[in-house]
């Protein structure tokens, strides 16, 4: 299965920028044919661009899974369409409208920040149709940075506490591992984009780091 290093506009986050599910992937109107090329390389679907409410971090903005795109505000029509390639668009509106930063999801369940109220964690379940509930990853409420999930497997900010693991493990139905990214970074949701079929990481992502991260998603060439 592919594995790749690569950066977006010099920065090595990909996951602030790109958004990837089983059935595609989303990244800004300003990515180049090469990193295209690269992701569709690595992730083995085809990838749209769009913007999110005319921002570029997309992978912040949304959270996806094979069955659903979550946007926390409003988006204009051109923006829905385009998403609507990766799955059918429900927006959740919350303070925190950040999506993808605030949800850690696969085809299995969602993990959600521990401050959105029932009414929001039932809403984003039912637009991703998986079982939702709150919870933190390394004490962090920004779950969707803290980690990356697939539905091959999950890792997670190196700090994640037993209990912690336990309860992604159990809600997404796969094996949890913990890693870096980045060169040190333990944001790993925010330094890399992965589904069943491959992973891209920053390009400061060490050799260490890459074998711990495709253990952890089961991804091995």
């Amino acid at each position: 299965m592919p594995v790749g290093r690569s950066l977006f506009g010099g920065s090595p986050y990909l996951g602030v920028y790109f958004r990837v599910s089983d059935r595609g992937a989303v990244g800004p109107p300003s990515l180049g044919v090469a990193l295209e090329r690269e992701l569709e390389r690595a992730l083995g679907v085809r990838v749209v661009r769009s913007s999110v409410s005319d921002c570029e971090v997309v992978g912040a903005l949304i959270a996806a899974n094979s069955r659903g795109v979550v946007v926390g505000d409003e988006i204009d029509r051109k923006e829905r369409r385009a998403l609507e390639e990766l799955a059918p668009v429900t927006v959740v509106r919350h303070r925190q409208n950040a999506m993808g930063n605030n949800v850690l999801a696969n085809d299995t369940g969602a993990l959600v920040h521990p401050e959105f109220s029932t009414e929001t964690v039932e809403a984003i379940g039912r637009a991703l149709r998986v079982p939702a509930a709150r919870g933190t990853v390394a004490g962090l409420g920004t779950v969707g940075m803290a980690g990356v999930a697939t539905n091959r497997g999950v890792v997670l900010h190196p700090k994640a506490t037993e209990r912690e693991s336990t309860v992604v493990r159990d809600l997404l139905g796969v094996p949890v591992h913990r890693s870096s990214a980045n060169f040190g970074v333990p944001v790993v949701g925010a330094c890399l984009v992965a589904n069943s079929n491959g992973l891209l990481v920053g390009r400061p992502t060490t050799p260490v780091e890459i074998v711990h991260l495709q253990e952890g998603l089961q991804i091995l060439e």
